[in-house]
């Protein structure tokens, strides 16, 4: 059951002050949401939640700020909507930003700075390598979908390429198919109530877009348009989790010269310090890259990499019910989420592994901040602070 009747204020308000405290990744998020929304407000219950959640998780995009989307909606309709997405996203995109404008300052101020610089990267390492382990767990807890993840990271590793990115999850779709058949979930209402023709609508927008940013990129050539086109892109084949995001913007931003290995991998651990969703790493990468850079490239980044998971969100909203009854489509979701596991697994060894790790100090640093991870489960800032400081102390860089 839902609460409705709300205000956008009281939704902006609400989210704005977990976008500058909800630290921990999107797992840590939805506590936040569950905590703040079903425990604390009663703007709905239990039940209500956990369908919800699993509706985010079930579909591409990020899982998190999907949730927070739907809350919006079902407190305050579209204006509520737009009220959680910008509460929740703007404290850490904007932090971002501010990074991207001093880390020219910072990578220019000597010895120091290198080394900040230097174990963000480090950073990267640790939070990926416990981003993979996390959805290993979760994502191939048997020995089919480990294949799948397995056989996804050797061709997307052989292939190297946007297109085997692509094909690794459209085969581990394939495969689940036939391979991750499970007893169905049962059959609830859907969590938020959406008509169908806004649905039609929502999903139609989100296919022409991507199928038809490619054709105005090569009528146009406008570097705006090219730099909507790949963080669109990138967000709408996101499955998974945030992380998953991290070699689809790689091969969005890197490849065409945009962005250095570098500073893409130093601002992907500066974006570990921050609270609120890991897709606002776009506004830094927005902020820097060639085509348009500065604020204005990091509001299309931001608008571009969101927008797809919310237009499959309100899309598939009505017929939730219809989907939960579909055996087929929950093997294929499994299959798909399995290869995710193994496209991040082949981005753990390059670009970051290969790219950050240059001697045996940084691999100690690096296993150090696993360990403080995941064994002592230490706040994520608190661990970005600390190898940082360790990689200036042993002069890393």
């Amino acid at each position: 059951m839902l609460k409705r009747g709300g205000s956008a204020y009281e939704v902006l308000a609400a989210f704005s002050r977990l976008g500058v405290t909800s630290f921990g990744g999107p797992i840590a998020h939805l506590g936040y949401f569950r905590d703040e929304f079903v425990v604390r407000r009663r703007w709905l219950d239990e039940a209500a939640y956990a369908d919800l959640v699993g509706l985010c998780q079930f579909l591409p995009g990020p899982a998190s700020s999907q949730v927070a989307f739907a809350l919006g909606l079902s407190r305050a309709g579209y204006a509520g909507a737009l009220a959680a997405w910008i509460g929740f996203t703007l404290p850490s995109a904007a932090a971002l930003v501010a990074f991207a404008y001093g880390a020219d300052s910072l990578g220019g101020s000597g010895a120091t700075g290198a080394g900040v610089l230097h174990g963000l990267k480090l950073v990267a390492v640790a939070i990926v390598a416990q981003a993979v382990l996390g959805m290993a767990r979760t994502l191939c807890p048997d020995r089919q979908r480990a294949t799948i993840a397995i056989a996804a990271a050797i061709l997307v590793l052989a292939g190297g390429t946007l297109s085997a990115q692509l094909g690794a999850i459209g085969l581990g779709a394939a495969t689940g198919y036939w391979w991750c058949r499970a007893p169905l979930l049962p059959v609830r209402p859907p969590p938020v109530a959406v008509s169908h023709a806004m649905g039609v609508g929502a999903l139609t927008v989100f296919a022409l877009l991507l199928v038809g940013l490619p054709v105005l990129q090569r009528v146009t050539s406008l570097p705006a348009v090219d730099l909507f086109a790949a963080f669109y892109r990138s967000g709408a084949l996101v499955f998974g989790g945030g992380h998953v995001v991290l070699p689809l913007l790689r091969e969005a931003v890197v490849p065409p010269g945009w962005v250095s290995d570098d500073a893409f991998l130093a601002g992907y651990g500066a974006a570990q310090a921050v609270p609120g969703p890991l897709f606002t790493f776009a506004a830094y990468l927005g902020t820097i890259a060639r085509p348009v850079p500065g604020i204005p490239g990091a509001l299309i980044a931001l608008v571009a990499i969101f927008l797809p998971g919310m237009l499959i969100l309100v899309g598939v909203l009505p017929v939730w019910s219809v989907v939960r009854r579909d055996g087929g489509a929950q093997a294929m979701m499994r299959g798909a989420n399995a290869a995710v596991v193994g496209l991040l697994a082949a981005a753990l060894y390059n670009p970051i592994w290969s790219t950050a790790v240059r001697s045996w100090r940084d691999v100690g640093l690096a296993l150090a901040a696993f360990l403080l991870l995941t064994v002592w489960r230490a706040a994520p800032l608190l661990v970005v602070v600390l190898t940082a400081v360790g990689a200036v102390v042993l002069g890393v860089r």
